[in-house]
């Protein structure tokens, strides 16, 4: 087997309206293809992120909560690479996004910093 890369990271919202806003209008990614099944009443929203990634962000009746943030098992938190992470943590706190405060890792020293999308979903911004 030869993966090449990651082809998409899925996350399911609790309020589609409100996700999908959060993530075209305030993060900025393009919408490639929006579509609305009806036998499982879900939104499918498939979103560009940079000039090959995808996030598809779906909706289902009532799906269930995330145990614990960000150290429960599973996927961790998803990361954005940005080239300034002081102006993205600015743009955001204009956006009404609630941010941590900047940190620098310790192995690469480069600066980072977290926030949340509206299911408390652990986002990180990370200079590259």
């Amino acid at each position: 087997m030869d993966i090449k890369s990651i082809h998409h990271v899925a996350i399911i919202c609790s309020d589609y309206t409100w996700s999908k806003r959060f993530y075209t209008e305030i993060l900025g990614f393009p919408v490639l293809q929006e579509t609305y099944r009806a036998e499982r009443d879900s939104y499918k929203l498939d979103l560009k992120v940079g000039d090959r990634d995808c996030i598809e962000l779906f909706s289902f009746p009532n799906p269930p909560e995330r145990p614990s943030r960000p150290e429960a098992r599973g996927m961790r938190h998803l990361s954005f690479a940005v080239d300034d992470v002081e102006a993205a943590v600015e743009y955001l706190i204009e956006q009404g996004v609630d941010v941590e405060p900047v940190r620098t890792d310790k192995t690469t020293n480069r600066k980072f910093a977290f926030f949340f999308d509206p299911d408390e979903l652990p986002l990180e911004i990370y200079e590259t």
